[in-house]
């Protein structure tokens, strides 16, 4: 529901959360890679869970920016009316 307040210059943070989920996975995967060499093996499995967590919101993150941006309404369009409650 719209209320009439969003900001004018409103972006979506997907940009900044494939940044983000970008550096997680290369911090996990050297997490995991360090741990294994140096004979760690349970910080290994918990930097290749993060790691594989961080490639899948990489995955969805790019599938959302390559859907490209869905119809909201301008600054002409009024807000909608609150539903009135009984």
């Amino acid at each position: 529901m719209r209320s009439g307040n969003e900001p004018v210059t409103a972006r979506s943070p997907l940009r900044l959360r494939f940044w983000l989920s970008l550096w997680g996975f290369v911090w996990a995967a050297a997490g995991t890679a360090a741990f294994a060499v140096v004979g760690r093996p349970g910080w290994a499995v918990a930097c290749g869970v993060v790691a594989v967590l961080a490639l899948v919101d990489l995955g969805v993150v790019l599938h959302h920016i390559h859907q490209g941006p869905h119809y909201q309404p301008g600054p002409d369009i009024p807000p909608y009316e609150p539903p009135h409650r009984r």
